[in-house]
């Protein structure tokens, strides 16, 4: 029950009438506010529920007009006048709810106010019986309406604009051909409608619609609707949607009337028993055939327990769960189940029981059909589609047969992959044209649908087939507006034979291959890539091979050329002296380029290592200089060196390399910077996120001519050059910085390089480096060695070499040395000659690696097993043209003391000497 509080507002009343009103009591649900004014006040009246204003002579009806015309429906206003002024109130009677007597009594007054409250009553119980109807109405799940006489819907509820998919609104107030989206109204809607009201009856009819979900099979109940005065103003209908129990009833009795057809065309087994299976009611002879067995008595021989023995095991247990479901006369159940025949047949029977009353008992009665036939022929169409599946292979998101002939086709399978915009399009009967066209139209790019449409028109395909297999079209597909690469795939199946045309199968399936052929695209791009560079080297080996050409004679033709110059002017010492300094440059620069090639390939072929040792950077920037210093001089550069950055100098690296790498860089600013120009170098460090390391730059930069962008790109390629005028005299191999950055990256570094042409290049090199104390790397002594000539002086020396020349050299620079030395031809002539000496004779043994008769390695290794302790234990330097890391390991693995390299330098070789013979 609802409750409210009527707010009352009293305007201009006398005292006594005013009370009177107070005085009466509210209806129930109803409570009282009173609100009084000795004059009119509209915002006091627009809140009230009832305005009682007394029209005195001093009223101001005007006033009370405007508030009139605008007030809300749910406010009443009721004028006292006086009998002889009721005139001054006609033009407000429109919109007054009543007039009263001003001079009315009191019980009068008294009666007039309850009559208002009771019709104010009667207005809140309509309106709540009009609200629990509509929300009524509105909870009921069935389509619930109200229409005139002339099929216009006055009412409708929620569930009846769910199903015609419409607001209320827009229902309301319409006839049947809008709200159901028809041409014209259904004449058998209107027919029902006008019995109804004619009648008077209730009709109960099925009717078919549309609605935005599909068809709707509805049960109408459609009523007449009365007015007050008993006359039919219209019709009321209630309707039921029973789309899906008729579909499920015209399922069963589809499957009912199969059954029954199965049951009339073919034999039929029927078997009656009780119900625990004691007892065989009645069995028919084909139900014993099916079963297994000749006679009634043969089937209870061999154990009847609901379940004849020869259905087979798996299925025993399942029939008595199923036959166990029925509980009330009428239940019914269908099953499927095997039997196995005593000859080894085994048949597919389909099977029903129906629990029935027979003289107050209740009994199982069972009928079976023997299927197998219909089974075979289903599982002959399963492997049937399985093979056509297969003829495919996997991963296909649609997989479709067609009928090349009729153009008809059947879903084989649809991958759960696939989208839904996917599966609607190979949804229901399938024909080849169609089905194609809404794929192409649908999933297919823009670009792509003519050449995909032309490639399986029917005709082609068969043409195309007829000639081979199977037929791959690539093609783009988009979905949801992004692209990606699909192949549709058309197999032959069946027998295509030459001499029939009616079998004309095909197998289509439609896969995303996407990742693969983006991958494939990425591969190609690499393949070109790789050809690209491949081709470039090729081109700069060829190019290299031209310079070397170039290059190499050009020192060699110094040397031969300065040679013969010095035996010509053999007498003229200064000249002669020139001639050899030229001589000896022109080698220092011809084995730069040698050494520069055998780098590359040993890089390049892995043989190539790392050797950490604490090292000294401020030490390595000292020697740099050192080198570059002369060139600098000469060409007069402002060479700058900033180690402001650089906290920890002592690190551990492979110094040989690093010089090597920062040689290679400096060398080329100082070569390429003009006279004047400006070159530094600087070391910084930076925290590193490993621990015990730091972070080291270093970094050179030049004033010099500078690289364009094309050939930084290249810089570290093998083999690159720039080519321009200004580079036209200088002579190099193109595997300086190659080898650089090769260094680089072997110590975990990463090197960089900006340039402008025609105003400079800055390169960074960036390695993270172990910090070392300072106590790490021993204190250099504060005096030099004495000369090592005056130290070794007089020292006995066995020199192994087969070459008359390098004997020549050798034994010239080391007698020049103070040594004394004395010569063997290979290993076995050392070998014999240390034999033959007293212990201790020889101090120190120079052997050469590659000898006829007995290497330098099979050498040593003898000496080393000799039995005199003194002979065994003398100090052997390998000195060969073997002049990498690998090569110095094995010499020191076959027992010798140390290693250098050909061809001789005389300070390498001293050094090497003091480090065997004088050991710190």
């Amino acid at each position: 029950m609802y409750h409210g509080e009527l707010t009352i507002y009293l305007s201009g009343l006398d005292d006594a009438s005013e009370q009177t009103l107070r005085d009466i009591p509210a209806i129930a649900p109803f409570t009282h506010r009173f609100v009084s004014t000795p004059s009119f006040d509209s915002n006091v009246a627009a809140d009230a529920d009832l305005t009682i204003v007394a029209l005195g002579a001093d009223a101001d009806t005007w006033v009370l007009q405007d508030f009139l015309e605008d007030k809300d429906e749910g406010c009443d206003v009721i004028a006292l006048a006086l009998t002889g002024r009721t005139a001054e109130t006609v033009g407000l009677l429109p919109c007054l709810s009543d007039v009263w007597p001003e001079d009315m009594s009191a019980e009068e007054l008294a009666w007039r106010f309850d009559r208002w409250q009771q019709q104010r009553k009667e207005q809140a119980d309509a309106q709540e019986t009009a609200q629990f109807l509509e929300v009524t109405i509105n909870s009921i799940p069935c389509l619930v309406w109200y229409k005139t006489a002339d099929g216009i819907h006055e009412k409708v509820n929620d569930s009846f604009c769910e199903t015609v998919g419409k607001e209320k609104d827009d229902v309301q107030g319409r006839g049947h051909a809008y709200i159901w989206d028809v041409e014209t109204d259904d004449p058998a809607c209107i027919e029902s409608e006008a019995q109804v009201m004619a009648t008077r009856k209730t009709c109960v009819s099925e009717e078919v619609v549309q609605s935005g979900s599909g068809t709707k099979l509805l049960t109408t109940y459609k009523s007449p609707l009365y007015d007050l005065d008993g006359s039919v103003m219209g019709t009321v209908g209630v309707a039921i949607d029973v789309t899906q129990e008729r579909a499920y009833e015209r399922d069963l009795l589809q499957k009912n009337q199969t059954l029954e057809n199965m049951f009339t065309a073919m034999d039929c087994g029927v078997l009656t028993h009780t119900l625990d299976g004691t007892r065989v009611i009645g069995v028919n002879q084909a139900a014993l055939d099916i079963l297994g067995y000749e006679s009634e008595e043969d089937l209870l021989a061999h154990g009847f327990d609901m379940v004849a023995d020869s259905v087979v095991d798996s299925d025993k247990e399942m029939l008595r769960e199923k036959l166990a479901t029925l509980e009330h006369a009428g239940d019914s159940v269908s099953f499927e189940y095997s039997v196995h025949h005593e000859d080894g047949k085994i048949l597919h029977v389909l099977g029903s029981a129906k629990l029935i009353e027979q003289d107050g008992e209740l009994l199982y009665q069972r009928f079976l059909l023997d299927y197998s036939d219909q089974k075979h022929e289903e599982e002959r169409r399963e492997r049937r589609q399985q093979s056509f599946i297969r003829a495919l292979g996997v991963n296909y998101l649609v997989v479709c047969s067609f009928d090349l002939n009729t153009g008809r086709g059947e879903l084989l399978r649809i991958s759960d992959d696939a989208d839904e915009e996917l599966k609607g399009i190979f949804d229901g009967p399938l024909t080849y044209e169609k089905s194609l066209y809404d794929y192409v139209n649908i999933r297919t790019l823009p670009d792509d649908r003519s050449m995909l449409s032309d490639m399986l028109a029917r005709d082609r395909v068969r043409e195309e087939l007829e000639e081979r297999k199977r037929i791959n079209v690539m093609y783009r597909s988009l979905v949801d507006g992004v692209m990606g690469y699909r192949q549709v795939t058309l197999v032959r199946a069946g027998s295509w034979t030459d001499d029939s045309d009616d079998d004309r199968l095909v197998v289509m399936g439609l896969r995303n291959v996407d990742r693969e052929t983006r991958e494939e695209i990425e591969r190609k791009e690499q393949l070109e890539e790789a050809l690209q560079r491949a081709n470039r080297a090729n081109e700069a080996k060829s190019l290299f091979l031209s310079n070397m050409s170039h290059d190499i004679r050009t020192p060699m033709n110094a040397i031969i050329g300065f040679t013969t110059l010095a035996t010509n002017h053999i007498d003229d010492v200064e000249r002669v002296e020139d001639y050899l300094d030229k001589i000896q440059a022109s080698s220092t620069h011809l084995l730069d380029l040698i050494n520069d090639i055998l780098d590359m390939s040993r890089i390049e072929s892995g043989k190539a290592s790392v050797e950490e040792k604490p090292c000294d950077l401020i030490e390595v920037t000292e020697h740099l200089g050192s080198i570059v210093q002369s060139e600098v001089s000469e060409k007069g550069l402002h060479y700058d060196v900033d180690l402001s950055g650089l906290h920890h100098p002592i690190v551990m690296c492979d110094e040989l390399k690093l010089k090597q790498v920062l040689l290679n860089i400096l060398g080329n600013a100082v070569k390429f910077t003009p006279s004047g120009g400006s070159v530094s170098f600087s070391i910084s460090e930076a925290a590193s996120d490993v621990d015990g390391k730091s972070n080291y730059t270093m970094t050179i930069a030049d004033s010099g001519i500078g690289m364009d962008e094309a050939f930084i790109k290249h810089i570290f390629d093998p083999f690159e050059r720039e080519r321009t005028s200004t580079l036209s005299g200088t002579q190099g191999t193109g595997l300086g910085m190659s080898i650089a950055k090769r260094l680089v990256d072997m110590m975990g570094g990463d090197i960089g390089v900006t340039s402008v042409k025609g105003e400079g290049s800055t390169f960074s090199v960036m390695l993270p480096l172990e910090v070392l104390d300072k106590d790490a790397i021993a204190v250099q002594e504060g005096c030099v060695r004495q000369e090592l000539s005056e130290q070794l002086h007089g020292l006995r020396i066995l020199l192994v070499d087969d070459n008359l020349l390098n004997r020549e050299i050798a034994t010239t620079l080391l007698e020049d040395a103070g040594f004394v030395v004395e010569q063997a031809v290979d290993g076995k002539d050392a070998i014999d000659r240390l034999s033959n000496a007293e212990p201790g004779y020889y101090q120190l043994v120079l052997m050469d690696i590659q000898m006829p008769v007995m290497n330098g390695y099979e050498a040593a290794a003898i000496v080393r097993s000799m039995d005199d302790p003194v002979i065994s234990h003398i100090p052997i330097l390998a000195v060969t043209a073997d002049a990498f890391e690998e090569d110095r390991q094995k010499a020191l693995d076959c027992g010798m003391d140390g290693h250098i390299a050909k061809p001789i330098e005389i300070d390498g070789l001293l050094a090497a000497l003091e480090g065997v013979l004088l050991p710190a």
